[in-house]
């Protein structure tokens, strides 16, 4: 069982790019804080930009600063952090202190680098895997950019 901290409130980390904030996005981050129980806390660590460069091969469309106030205004979320440069898992442990790290289907070296991380240092934080929801025509930011460059294909 997840250890407790302020009572009874589970500390659930979730973290991701969030560029062009979707329906996908917000029902992910419901989920995350629906498997902390009630009175869940959700931390999201947002991906720097240079992180998502050298992940993705090209920078975010919006800046790190206005996905993270974006990510933080939902309801949902009750403090969104931008992340460490280098993404190390075991300064955001530490650092975090989460009883749950939730992590979205499409997540799958960062659960490797939790799941190693947590065997190593015997933690006690639980991971949960997030599922794919029902497909929506606009359910990623790829899917997103994509329609747009279809409507407009005549703009630079």
């Amino acid at each position: 069982m997840a250890h407790q901290k302020n009572g009874n409130r589970k500390i659930v980390l979730a973290s991701g790019v969030f560029d062009l904030l979707h329906l996908g996005h917000v029902k992910f981050l419901e989920e995350a804080k629906r498997a902390g129980g009630e009175n869940a806390k959700l931390v999201v660590i947002i991906a720097r930009d240079n992180t998502v460069e050298q992940i993705k091969g090209q920078k975010p469309i919006m800046p790190e600063r206005q996905r993270r106030v974006l990510v933080e205004s939902l309801k949902v979320v009750d403090l969104a952090v931008l992340g460490f440069e280098n993404m190390a898992i075991n300064e955001v442990v530490t650092k975090i202190q989460p009883d749950i790290i939730a992590l979205g289907h499409d997540q799958d070296k960062m659960a490797q680098e939790v799941d190693i991380y947590l065997k190593t240092h015997n933690s006690i934080v639980q991971i949960v895997r997030i599922g794919k929801f029902e497909a929506d025509a606009l359910d990623s930011s790829s899917k997103i950019k994509q329609k747009i460059v279809e409507k407009f294909p005549n703009v630079p």
